[in-house]
């Protein structure tokens, strides 16, 4: 036979409730399970969060600085910030240069928070509207920084929705919510469903790490010169 040639399978987030409620032993039945899936959906996507990077949620934003200025908003959505990089133009290029994270500690010791230079350190302040602090401050209005965040995943609002997850998760969401439906629909299922759901987040969350180029050098131990 034929191979399909296609590649486009996505579950929407009743096919995902689906999925789960079978995985629990129980079938979806009234508006009231798709509604409690999706709240369960919700809480297991703001845990991603809490466990750490998934790459395709990285964006990238550049932000003008504005000169004597602490202080920026992070866009819509911002969980946290990875890395930063101060961005001036030097002889026509945009030369970008690699700043330090600190803590809230750190940044409370500044004596002059309003110090204007070229920034060299940041700190994320992980209010409910996030900021980023930086320091010194910019000593004009055309320099800018470059960093890259952690965006929130989309909700699961609507049964009809697809979700904002790639294909090497499909597996994970699925078992996820059938643990955390098992909590409250079938807890003989729990310890099963929660061992399946570690073991696929772990799998899909290798995958996403960043691999770095590396080079094999043979070792020269074992050698000894002919003469």
């Amino acid at each position: 036979m034929a191979v399909s040639n296609s590649k486009d399978f996505e579950l929407d987030v009743a096919e995902y409730v689906e999925e789960a409620f079978e995985r629990c032993g129980l079938q979806l039945r009234t508006g009231y399970d798709l509604k409690t899936a999706q709240r369960s959906i919700n809480l297991m996507l703001a845990d991603w969060a809490n466990r750490g990077l998934n790459q395709w949620t990285v964006k990238e934003k550049i932000q003008t600085l504005t000169k004597g200025q602490t202080t920026y908003d992070l866009p819509e959505g911002a969980i946290d910030v990875l890395a930063v990089a101060s961005r001036k133009v030097v002889n026509g290029k945009d030369t970008d240069t690699i700043i330090q994270s600190i803590g809230r500690k750190e940044y409370l010791q500044i004596p002059d928070k309003t110090d204007e230079s070229t920034p060299s350190q940041y700190f994320v302040d992980k209010q409910i509207a996030p900021k980023i602090k930086i320091w010194p401050t910019s000593d004009n209005n055309s320099d800018k920084i470059v960093y890259n965040y952690l965006e929130r995943i989309d909700d699961a609002d609507h049964g009809p929705n697809t979700m904002q997850v790639p294909f090497r998760f499909y597996p994970c969401l699925a078992s996820g919510l059938a643990y955390y439906l098992s909590m409250k629909r079938a807890p003989e299922r729990t310890q099963l469903l929660k061992a399946v759901y570690e073991e696929e987040f772990k799998r899909a969350a290798e995958q996403d790490e960043v691999r770095e180029s590396y080079q094999i050098r043979p070792s020269m131990r074992s050698y000894r010169r002919l003469t």
